[in-house]
């Protein structure tokens, strides 16, 4: 069978179980409730999901015969505004299960529009989503503390992010405490902040965006996050294909940004985190 033949598998739910990060008190009983949006077509469920009141990690664990030990703590997207759980975040947490890797959905509370915001100051940036960031670092360090649970490597516990999760993922990499920082980064079509703040700890990289990206232009972004970790020496590798457009997830749409997986497959074999 061919490769790509077998990245794409039918999977079925393998989710062990979802995980309050923060206790029930810490929720604003005034805030508005919780908000789901079916957007999905033909039967493809395509949830959004805005005013997160209980942030959450979702457990998908690899079936023992695969599990090679490695996880990731996975970002959906949304502007900040809202996510898109199932194509950035369970549908991937799914397919991470067929190649061996547990996949930890988080589903974050959401600052809001970064419009207006100074991204020069990553500082700034960093105190405006403080929320998101408080309940990535929650989820990087559930996945430690339960790596003898869930039959993980301590030092391969990786941090994936999509568009404005992706945003998120890349601050997690150059700012959060040393017990939280992720052991490497996946970025998909990433809104990277204007002022950086990569240093040698900044973990290492895969990045894909798409040339005709809307949205995020891919040289402003995830070239100029790839440029950074290369002027320090921290191993990347960026991969920008000629169509995809943005939030293309893994969803096999015919463009040339479909075949990310399998660059992906193969940078997680030389980084020996397979």
């Amino acid at each position: 069978m061919k490769l790509w033949s077998m990245l794409m598998l039918a999977v079925p739910l393998l989710a062990q179980e979802t995980i309050l990060l923060h206790p029930a008190d810490k929720v604003d009983p005034a805030a508005a409730p919780e908000k789901i949006e079916e957007r999905g077509k033909n039967g493809v469920v395509d949830r959004s999901i805005a005013n997160v009141l209980q942030p959450t990690a979702t457990v998908y664990l690899a079936s023992p015969e695969k599990a090679n030990g490695t996880a990731i703590v996975i970002c959906p997207g949304g502007g900040y505004q809202h996510l898109a759980i199932d194509k950035e975040g369970h549908d991937i947490a799914r397919w991470l299960n067929t190649i061996g890797i547990a996949g930890i959905v988080l589903k974050y509370r959401l600052p809001g529009s970064m419009r207006g915001l100074d991204q020069n100051n990553i500082h700034d940036v960093a105190e405006k989503i403080h929320v998101a960031l408080e309940d990535a670092e929650a989820a990087m360090l559930l996945t430690r503390e339960n790596a003898a649970k869930w039959h993980l490597k301590p030092g391969a516990v990786g941090l994936m992010g999509f568009s404005a999760g992706g945003h998120l993922a890349a601050v997690m990499g150059m700012l959060a405490p040393p017990a939280a920082r992720p052991d490497f980064l996946v970025l998909g079509y990433p809104a990277i902040p204007a002022g950086l703040a990569v240093t040698t700890a900044t973990p290492k990289t895969f990045l894909v965006a798409a040339d005709d990206d809307p949205l995020v232009n891919p040289a402003d972004n995830a070239g100029r996050f790839f440029a950074a970790l290369r002027a320090v020496k921290v191993p990347a590798e960026l991969h920008i294909y000629s169509s995809g457009g943005h939030g293309f997830g893994i969803v096999q749409n015919g463009k040339t940004a479909a075949a990310w997986p399998i660059a992906f497959v193969a940078w997680l074999k030389e980084a020996q985190l397979d």
